[in-house]
């Protein structure tokens, strides 16, 4: 704090903490400081010695280790702990020697549901690249038949799909697609937080293309598993994931049916219009003016022609991040076709519905618009 030259310490393994994760504060002895990343699909904690050793990962085993604080005296650590099947309560441990211990049950006393299981999957992209996902099963699966596939794409696109609890309220109610006898399919493809900096830096200048190999080859392997029906696909995604639900069914017509949230369909006028003006040209090395044909072969709209694949359109209002005109040009251009599409628009809403009736909205007209389009009624468990 008096001055002096700095040093760069060793990396942490995602080298994103400061991005996607939190910087949480020294260590009693102030050898170390403590941060907050993903490793693959867990958040965990690190901590990060001054003398430029490897840091080494506080938080051990299975789920997610976050809203993590520390005792006055720098000994104990309390932090939130939640797997796909668990829902989240506080736990505390030591620092030097991780051993939890629960202090909540904040569940107690409600009823439990019966909740698909979820497991993590892994496979090779066209390139060979390995990517990870999670599969939530039905509700009731069993082997002798096979079930619709909702491919849920994150957001970011740095974003990732992690092992939070799968029952928690969220637009995308994951558990409540599983009770409607869909399975899941989550991928984290290249362009996601959790895998190093390379993955993360994997997408640029590739927005729709290596991230789609890595989506449907997921698509394939649990077709291949002989869970998903390849005849009852159908794909969703809020922001990052609404761009690629766009692009999705501008590439193929596998896919039965699709909801688009707050995507993005033309980066040209998406730059133009939105709070972060930059993002795009970090991202494709250029402004629209200076890289035309890039911006254009990586938009949905201007590839938009012959779409079949059904597409309802959801979008807040207020959205800043991404203007609710890049949901409307998609909408236009599918209507101008004769593609079978509706456009939905949440009044008061930014960029996510936060009021919980839009919320408890969201995930039923995706459950809605998907059996209309399979032609099926949801089973309930």
């Amino acid at each position: 704090a008096e001055g002096g030259e700095s040093r760069k310490l060793a990396e942490t393994p995602d080298r994103n903490f400061m991005y996607y994760g939190r910087f949480l504060g020294w260590s009693a002895d102030s050898n170390e400081i403590f941060v907050q990343e993903v490793d693959r699909t867990s958040w965990r904690v690190y901590a990060v010695p001054f003398d430029g050793s490897k840091p080494r990962a506080v938080t051990t085993g299975p789920g997610n280790f976050t809203d993590v604080s520390f005792s006055a005296n720098g000994r104990l650590m309390a932090f939130v702990h939640e797997e796909t099947d668990t829902p989240p309560n506080v736990f505390i441990s030591d620092i030097r020697r991780f051993e939890p211990v629960r202090l909540t049950d904040v569940n107690a006393g409600y009823p439990s549901f019966p909740l698909g299981k979820t497991v993590v999957i892994t496979w090779k992209s066209t390139d060979g690249l390995e990517i990870e996902g999670l599969l939530t099963y039905p509700v009731g699966y069993t082997k002798e038949r096979r079930y619709p596939l909702i491919l849920y794409i994150h957001g970011g696109p740095a974003n990732v799909h992690t092992v939070s609890y799968t029952a928690e309220a969220n637009k995308y109610p994951i558990q409540a697609f599983a009770q409607s006898g869909y399975a899941v399919l989550r991928v984290n493809p290249r362009g996601s937080s959790g895998y190093g900096k390379e993955f993360r830096y994997a997408n640029h200048n590739d927005w729709g293309f290596g991230d789609y190999d890595d989506q449907m080859t997921g698509v394939d392997e649990v077709i291949g598993m002989g869970i998903a029906h390849p005849d009852s696909l159908c794909v969703t995604g809020w922001s990052y994931g609404g761009y690629m639900t766009a692009l999705v069914v501008t590439r193929t017509d596998r896919f039965k049916a699709a909801v688009m949230g707050a995507g993005i369909s033309n980066l040209v006028s998406f730059t133009g219009t939105a709070d972060i003006p930059s993002f795009i040209p970090d991202y494709f090395g250029g402004e629209p003016w200076e890289r035309t044909d890039t911006y254009l072969k990586h938009s949905a709209l201007f590839r938009v022609g012959d779409v079949t694949t059904p597409t309802l359109i959801l979008h807040g209002e207020l959205d800043r991040r991404v203007p609710l005109s890049q949901g409307e040009e998609f909408y236009n251009a599918l209507r101008s076709q004769g593609c079978k599409t509706k456009m939905v628009v949440y009044p008061r809403t930014y960029h996510s519905p936060s009021e919980p009736k839009f919320i408890v909205d969201v995930g039923e007209r995706i459950i809605g618009w998907f059996d209309s389009c399979l032609g099926r009624k949801s089973e309930n468990h």
